[in-house]
């Protein structure tokens, strides 16, 4: 099963030293799959983001993406982009500017929409308890939908330890993403 980090700026800081050192201490541990620098307060994305990008290839993960500007990913040579689950009409130029598209969903038709829209992949979430998420979609709900679509999907959401991990996995899903997991 993959594994998905998403960055927070409250665990990874806000400026490229912080964001150095906190990607160093956390790739020293656990090299994802995927990683995504997702930043929706700082005012120099585009500074941190090239320093998230250069660090994780550093590391040699195997799909660098960026939050939600596609064509910033583009510019900054990133292997895709994670868009968030208001931003289905930008998949399309995504996919043109050759880019990995992940797409964040929270219900069953935004999953179907992103797969029709061409997404290579979906976050669904949350699945467990998460700080600010609302109600959790739970694992029944996550096996009816990993049932459903036939593009992978990142189960998220609350998602912190080996059980809920193997509980995702049991699902059927693709992989799991979290923030605090990493940590």
């Amino acid at each position: 099963m993959k594994s998905y980090l998403i960055t927070d700026p409250s665990y990874y800081g806000t400026t490229p030293d912080n964001l150095e050192s906190a990607l160093d201490v956390v790739y020293s541990h656990n090299l994802p799959e995927f990683a995504v620098f997702r930043d929706k307060q700082t005012s120099d994305y585009p500074t941190l983001a090239q320093t998230f990008i250069t660090i994780s290839r550093e590391y040699k993960i195997p799909r660098v993406l960026l939050h939600g500007d596609y064509r910033l990913a583009s510019t900054l040579d990133a292997d895709g982009v994670h868009l968030t689950s208001s931003q289905q009409n930008d998949i399309a130029a995504a996919k043109r500017s050759g880019l990995y598209v992940i797409i964040s969903t929270h219900t069953h038709e935004e999953a179907f929409e992103a797969q029709k829209l061409g997404a290579d992949a979906i976050t669904y979430s949350p699945i467990f308890p998460s700080p600010n998420k609302g109600e959790p979609k739970g694992l029944e709900d996550l096996k009816e939908i990993v049932a459903k679509i036939e593009i992978p999907i990142f189960a998220l959401g609350g998602i912190t330890t080996e059980e809920q991990i193997k509980a995702v996995e049991e699902c059927g899903v693709y992989g799991f993403a979290s923030i605090r997991y990493f940590i």
